[in-house]
């Protein structure tokens, strides 16, 4: 199984994952013209993809949603109750309704319900041949009854949008910053360093720090926070909003 992050940031979101017998997109955030470049420059066929998971409705991930469904009829990955809430985009018979504990061929999808301003909103933790990717983004905490069930993964893709100082010092508005650091918000650096702290071991080989914000961040602060606050010998890696990150693989024996 191997992960690659197209765009990661506010202004749109998409990744892909890969193995022997699935392709799938995580998200649509950025247009199908953008979409399909990058799926050129990695010898990807679109037409081979499986289909299109969606972690909620904001503008930022599903923004391409209508004219990649439009152009290619690829099926759309939901729970039932986010439905409603895309319904402008798509129709009822372009979507797969996922269980808590679903699959897409040789692919395990767990759902990891997220708190964030958008209704049903989740993360994924996605499993193939006993290796794990941990996708979460888009949060205000991850609630304490999936600790154990986000543990000991091998690939972390976890929000660390800001960093509380520049946010509260920077140009936001103040219901923007209120809602930015809430409950159904986003992760700050050191929320996002405390729950890894409590998440990563020994089968953990990768930690990719996504949704970044370009305000109220910088991938320097978000790296070294991360760092000290984790404290073990792990390397930190950044989704950026404008490039794409190396495939990650997981299926690799170590």
């Amino acid at each position: 199984m191997k992960i690659k992050v197209f765009s990661s940031g506010s202004k749109g979101n998409s990744s892909i994952v890969i193995t022997e017998n699935t392709k799938v997109l995580i998200d649509i955030g950025i247009n199908y013209l953008t979409l399909t470049k990058h799926l050129e420059k990695n010898n990807i066929n679109i037409n081979e993809i499986n289909g299109v998971l969606i972690t909620h409705n904001h503008k930022d991930h599903i923004s391409g949603l209508k004219t990649l469904i439009n152009k290619t009829h690829m099926k759309v990955y939901i729970p039932e109750e986010m439905y409603d809430s895309i319904k402008s985009q798509i129709d009822l018979y372009d979507c797969i309704f996922l269980k808590e504990q679903d699959k897409i061929n040789d692919l395990n999808i767990n759902l990891i319900r997220t708190s964030h301003d958008a209704p049903y909103s989740v993360g994924f933790i996605l499993e193939n041949n006993n290796k794990s990717i941990v996708y979460i983004t888009d949060t205000g905490y991850i609630n304490r009854k999936y600790i154990k069930e986000l543990s000991n993964r091998d690939c972390y893709i976890i929000e660390s949008n800001h960093d509380p100082e520049m946010l509260m010092n920077g140009p936001y508005p103040r219901f923007l910053k209120q809602r930015v650091v809430s409950d159904s918000g986003h992760l700050s650096n050191e929320q996002c360093a405390n729950y890894l702290k409590q998440f990563i071991g020994k089968n953990t080989k990768y930690i990719y720090l996504a949704h970044l914000s370009e305000t109220n961040n910088t991938p320097e602060i978000a790296i070294n926070t991360n760092k000290q606050i984790i404290n073990k010998d792990i390397l930190i890696n950044i989704c950026y909003q404008d490039k794409e990150t190396e495939f990650i693989e997981v299926w690799y024996i170590w």
